[in-house]
């Protein structure tokens, strides 16, 4: 059954997890409030997500592999790279099945995702195109006429303005099945006909190298390791990794670790028991061995707030989007 929603977030930890029908995890990088407007449309066979951001952040994004997925913008702004592409107004990511990569706003930002089944993007090229539509191996950059690019992001912003203000009218079959097939004709008329980024194989090395960073990461976050030692293990000299991650996410591999490291503090911060848990003890758990002044001062530079605040406040139910994966 068709359905809809938005919701506010001030809070990074509580957006991501309204974004996990994506798996999408991030960190903002900007200080100060945090604010973001997520929506989402359910039609029967397309799923439409509107990501309305306030301040620039790095974000790791990992993609369901059972659906397709494609990603644009949707206006001008302060730059934005997903897999070290600077997406331009226009441009749309078509991505492969299960992709992996790094995103990276530069400021306020208007995203956008439509997914649906590879069974329903086979049955729609065929019968619109006579042509077989696969999700690529890799995620490739297209570039679609300035005509179909704006089809597309006219009827995807309609989709997302009627989920903010008349919900209900998404809940009328007959309206949505009527959005959803001009929707459809427009993406599949961007994926047949749009003509792929030049540029795209010669980030595609990089681009394995920052997944194999993040895994890496995952294996030895709470137990930090020397630069060289990361470097070994991702199989890359330093220089390698230090160019990819300046490419990538605009910082250097030890920034981009202390990052991570600290919003992993802050996730156990925010799921103890200020009853019985401590910042120290939950800090040394997550590989800071020295613990006092100056990773408080990094902590409130970094969330606004100090560890023992993030600890004491008593959490409210966290949002849950429509699960699509």
């Amino acid at each position: 059954m068709p359905g809809s929603g938005t919701r506010t977030f001030n809070d990074p930890e509580d957006y991501q997890a309204g974004l996990r029908q994506s798996q999408i995890g991030s960190i903002v990088t900007s200080t100060g409030a945090f604010k973001a407007r997520l929506t989402w449309a359910e039609l029967d066979h397309l799923y439409l997500l509107r990501c309305q951001e306030e301040h620039p952040r790095i974000a790791y994004v990992s993609l369901p592999r059972p659906l397709v997925f494609v990603s644009f913008r949707t206006e001008p702004g302060p730059r934005s790279l997903w897999g070290g592409r600077e997406l331009q107004t226009g441009d749309i990511i078509f991505h492969s099945r299960g992709e992996r990569l790094h995103q990276r706003t530069t400021g306020p930002c208007c995203w956008n995702l439509i997914a649906l089944t590879p069974e329903d993007l086979e049955d729609y090229g065929r019968t619109l195109f006579v042509q077989k539509l696969v999700a690529p191996e890799v995620g490739t950059v297209l570039r679609p006429s300035p005509s179909q690019s704006a089809d597309l992001r006219r009827l995807h912003a309609s989709a997302c303005r009627l989920a903010e203000t008349r919900a209900q009218t998404l809940s009328h079959r007959e309206a949505a099945r009527s959005l959803e097939q001009n929707l459809i004709l427009a993406l599949v008329t961007c994926l047949a006909t749009a003509a792929a980024d030049d540029h795209e194989a010669a980030k595609r090395h990089h681009a394995t190298i920052m997944v194999r960073f993040e895994e890496v990461l995952v294996e030895h976050l709470r137990h930090p390791l020397r630069l060289t030692e990361l470097c070994d293990l991702i199989g890359v000299p330093d220089r390698t990794l230090r160019s990819c991650c300046a490419e990538f996410l605009g910082i250097g591999p030890s920034r981009y670790v202390l990052l991570r490291r600290l919003k992993e503090v802050r996730i156990a911060l925010r799921n103890a028991d200020p009853a019985i848990a401590s910042v120290a003890e939950i800090a040394r758990d997550c590989g800071f061995v020295e613990f006092g002044n100056r990773f408080v001062a990094i902590y409130l530079t970094m969330f606004g707030e100090t560890p023992a605040t993030t600890l004491g406040r008593t959490r409210g139910s966290r949002f849950l989007g429509p699960d699509i994966g």
